[in-house]
C-alpha cells in the first residue's frame, strides 16, 4: 500500500497541508480521485448517510455532485493530535433550479499509518442564500492560494 503523505503523527504544519489536500481534491468534484485519499474499508457519515469503503463514497459523492452544482468548499484546520484531525468548513452550491445554498460544517476525520482516512464524520447544516451573497468564488477546481480563507470572509 502506498502512502498518502502528509502522515501522522500530525504537526500542526502537516495537519494544515492535510487539510488543503483535501480541500482541493473535493473541489475537483471527481469521486473517484477523491475516494483515493481514503482507505478501502473506511467508514463515513455524512449528514444522515452513512458510507462504508471507498466503492459507496464514490457513490455517495456521485450522488452530491450532480445535485450540488458549481460547487465550491474551503476548509480550514480547528484542532489535530496524532492521527487525527478536526475541520470546519464552508461550500456554496446551486440546484438545477438556481437555488444558492452555503453549507457549514465540521468534519471528525481519523487516518491510519500510511495516511488515508479511515474515518469522517460530517456535521452539515444548509443555509439558502441568494446569488448575491455568494462569497466563494473562483473558475472550477482548487481555491487558488490569493481567494481569502473560511477566517478572512468571517465564514
Amino acid at each position: 500500500m502506498a502512502d498518502r503523505p502528509p502522515l501522522p503523527p500530525f504537526t500542526r504544519e502537516t495537519a494544515i497541508q492535510k487539510v488543503r489536500l483535501a480541500e482541493d481534491a473535493w473541489n475537483t468534484r471527481d469521486p473517484e480521485k477523491v475516494a483515493l485519499a481514503y482507505t478501502t474499508d473506511t467508514r463515513w457519515r455524512n449528514r444522515a448517510e452513512f458510507a462504508n469503503g471507498r466503492a459507496e463514497v464514490v457513490a455517495l459523492l456521485r450522488r452530491k455532485w450532480t445535485v450540488e452544482l458549481d460547487y465550491r468548499l474551503i476548509k480550514e484546520l480547528w484542532a489535530f493530535g496524532d492521527n487525527r484531525i478536526a475541520v470546519r468548513f464552508a461550500y456554496e452550491c446551486h440546484d438545477d433550479a438556481g437555488n444558492w445554498t452555503r453549507n457549514y460544517g465540521n468534519e471528525n476525520w481519523e487516518f491510519d499509518e500510511h495516511g488515508l482516512m479511515r474515518t469522517r464524520h460530517a456535521s452539515i447544516n444548509t443555509l439558502p442564500i441568494p446569488a448575491s451573497a455568494r462569497k466563494l468564488h473562483w473558475p472550477p477546481g482548487p481555491r487558488p492560494t490569493t481567494h481569502p480563507s473560511l477566517t478572512t470572509l468571517a465564514l
